[in-house]
């Protein structure tokens, strides 16, 4: 039989990709978050008060998929008393319009291929690495939003 020592039960990734719509010169923004033992609604609303800190003030448009820790009854009591964070929901079994798996697809084949490790300590460093590659690449962030197909609009507020 074999095992492999690293599962989502010893640590989990919640990453986001931000976009600006009013002022692309500005570049994307990559957010990563590295929790020991499995991503929950908690853990979730914990990295989404710390978006508040990244984009302080601005608009916030949340693209999500569908994944339970998503869509629970405090995440969305808790989504409906942010004025600043809209979420929009990707339809169901949909990852290819989900800027985000590009992005863990180009990390798996990068800095994760090959490597296993139980320590959280040398899991952080590896994904440190990675998130320093992606947001020093100007083009790279871009490019896993067009490979979706979607686009950025401004919308114009009275």
């Amino acid at each position: 039989m074999l095992a492999h020592r690293l599962n989502w039960e010893h640590s989990s990734m919640a990453a986001a990709l931000g976009y600006h719509a009013t002022d692309a010169e500005r570049g994307p923004r990559l957010c990563f978050h590295l929790t020991p033992g499995s991503d929950n609604t908690t853990t979730l609303i914990d990295v989404l008060e710390q978006l508040t800190q990244s984009y302080a003030s601005e608009p916030v448009v949340l693209i999500w998929d569908g994944l339970p820790a998503h869509r629970s009854r405090v995440m969305t009591e808790w989504l409906n008393q942010q004025d600043w964070l809209t979420v929009e929901r990707l339809p169901a079994y949909a990852p290819e319009l989900n800027p985000v798996e590009l992005l863990w697809t180009n990390f798996k084949n990068g800095e994760l291929a090959h490597f296993a490790s139980d320590r959280l300590t040398e899991i952080a460093d590896t994904t440190e690495s990675g998130i320093n590659r992606i947001c020093h690449d100007d083009q790279l962030p871009w490019s896993f939003l067009a490979h979706t197909g979607l686009t950025i609009h401004q919308t114009p507020h009275d």
